[in-house]
């Protein structure tokens, strides 16, 4: 089971990016999938997470209406479509995986995740 996270990058205030998040070994629309992210010296915040089938997604109150969430099942795929990005927005996300099938919520908590993304950094500047 692994998951890579990918599409982070350099992005002037207001601009747009997407995250992927690409799962192998598991049906990545079966379960949760959490995004995180990280600034040095700070601890981890969870950003948002989608239900199993997607069935719901919640956000952190800091980014909604500015990020969404979206899944490629052809492609085993995840997104973090990221919009009006804000210099506060700069950290490195992380993707990962809650193998609990659970349509209706997903954990919060970075320790009830079984799998993580290797990271992707996300610099909003200009």
């Amino acid at each position: 089971v692994q998951l890579q996270a990918s599409g982070g990058g350099l992005v002037q205030p207001g601009g747009s990016l997407r995250l992927s998040c690409a799962a192998s070994g598991f049906t990545l629309d079966t379960y949760a999938i959490g995004w995180f992210r990280q600034v040095p010296g700070k601890e981890r915040e969870w950003v948002a997470c989608a239900s199993s089938r997607l069935g719901n997604t919640y956000f952190t109150d800091s980014v909604k209406g500015r990020f969404t969430l979206s899944r490629d099942n052809a492609a085993n795929t995840a997104y973090l479509e990221m919009n009006n990005l804000k210099p506060e927005d700069t950290a490195v996300y992380y993707c990962a995986g809650d193998l609990y099938y659970n349509p209706i919520g997903c954990p919060r908590g970075g320790h009830e995740y079984d799998y993580w993304g290797q990271g992707t950094l996300v610099t909003v500047s200009s």
